[in-house]
């Protein structure tokens, strides 16, 4: 079988995390290749991510490795026999393959909880802050109007079927950026409080008045969970491309900084609630501010 030229993100996780259950389990490249009966190269490219494993193979693998739950084995399973294909599938050669991972991990999310210390989450910006995002320079990768047209379609998670719970911690000084002018903000301040007004969207802002500093607040970070949370990933928006991390010990640490945000922010924007019922120190009170300053 020949080898991928292009690993996604899931493929590579799968392989992941069949290394990491070997390893666990004290059993060798070789030890794991003869349960199966295939050669140790092939079992190293499957874990990988470089070739797949049949069905068969795999679950026979994981029965020899034991001690898995029956929710986590299904789970590797079905990343192991899904084909990958979504809406994605159309920009396959238009844009790059960070971008086709990161939709296909929100597809099969349940939740997912993002921050942003400098603009607004792709989940939520307009058309117009989008393009004046991208302004004169040409997106990595991709023409202006795929980059454009492609995070758009990322959005329509939201109000889709099984919509995942978002739950976003924007700092203040994103809502405080000009990106396309005082036009543009407002109405994309505007959209923010129309968004709240979703049952699974839950924004809050991060004031600049907070007296606490959290270690890796600078940078921004989105937190997906599918139905096994063992399966999540965080996804760290760097300069060059999109960070991948899974270890239990990562996850752990950015669970723990995401409730430490959410903690410390603005209680979050809740546009049902009459004015006179809203927190006077609320993320909506905030927000109402910086559109009556534009």
């Amino acid at each position: 079988m020949a080898l991928r030229t292009r690993i996604s993100e899931r493929q590579r996780r799968l392989g992941a995390e069949l290394r990491r259950i070997r390893e666990a389990r004290e059993i060798s490249t070789n030890e794991a290749a003869a349960m199966t009966g295939l050669r140790p190269p092939f079992m190293s490219n499957i874990e990988g991510g470089r070739t797949a494993i049949s069905t068969e193979r795999l679950r026979r693998l994981l029965e020899h490795y034991g001690d898995i739950s029956t929710p986590y084995l299904e789970a590797l399973v079905t990343m192991s026999e899904s084909s990958g294909k979504g809406w994605w599938s159309a920009y396959q050669e238009r844009v790059h393959q960070h971008p086709l991972n990161l939709a296909e991990l929100e597809a099969g999310s349940v939740t997912l909880w993002s921050y942003e210390p400098l603009l607004v989450p792709g989940l939520f910006q307009t058309e117009e802050y989008i393009r004046a995002l991208f302004g004169d320079a040409r997106p990595q990768h991709a023409t202006t109007e795929d980059a454009v047209s492609f995070r758009l379609d990322r959005q329509r998670i939201l109000t889709g079927e099984n919509a995942p719970a978002v739950h976003a911690v924007i700092h203040e000084a994103a809502l405080r950026m000009h990106y396309g002018g005082p036009d543009v903000m407002r109405r994309q301040l505007l959209h923010l409080i129309e968004l709240a007004r979703l049952p699974n969207v839950t924004i809050q802002v991060f004031p600049f008045r907070a007296r606490r500093y959290y270690s890796g607040a600078s940078a921004p970070f989105l937190y997906l969970v599918p139905p096994i949370e063992e399966l999540a990933t965080v996804v760290l928006d760097h300069p060059a491309h999109l960070l991948y991390r899974d270890s239990p010990e990562h996850l752990s640490q950015y669970r723990a900084l995401f409730e430490r945000l959410k903690g410390t922010a603005l209680p979050p924007i809740a546009p049902s609630t009459a004015p006179e019922a809203q927190p006077v120190t609320g993320s909506l009170m905030l927000i109402q501010h910086l559109l009556y300053d534009l």
